[in-house]
C-alpha cells in the first residue's frame, strides 16, 4: 500500500495529492483569468443599452417618393 501524505484534505495517496495540486492550480488560473477579463465587473451593467426605436433612422428598408 501506497504511504499517505497528509494534505490540506487530509490523508491521502501521492497520486490523488498530485491530482489535487493540478486542480487547485487550474482553478485558481481560471478565476485569475476571469478576473482580468471582467466577468465578475459590475461595471458593465451600469452602461445604458441602445436600441433602435421605430423613428431614429435605424430603418433599413427604403421608402420611395
Amino acid at each position: 500500500m501506497a504511504k499517505m501524505i497528509r494534505s490540506k484534505y487530509g490523508y491521502e495517496p501521492p497520486e490523488w495529492v498530485q491530482a489535487d495540486a493540478r486542480l487547485d492550480r487550474w482553478y485558481k488560473d481560471k478565476r485569475r483569468r476571469a478576473n482580468k477579463h471582467g466577468v465578475f465587473c459590475l461595471e458593465n451593467k451600469t452602461k445604458p443599452v441602445y436600441q433602435a426605436s421605430q423613428g431614429d433612422g435605424f430603418n433599413l428598408e427604403k421608402k420611395g417618393n
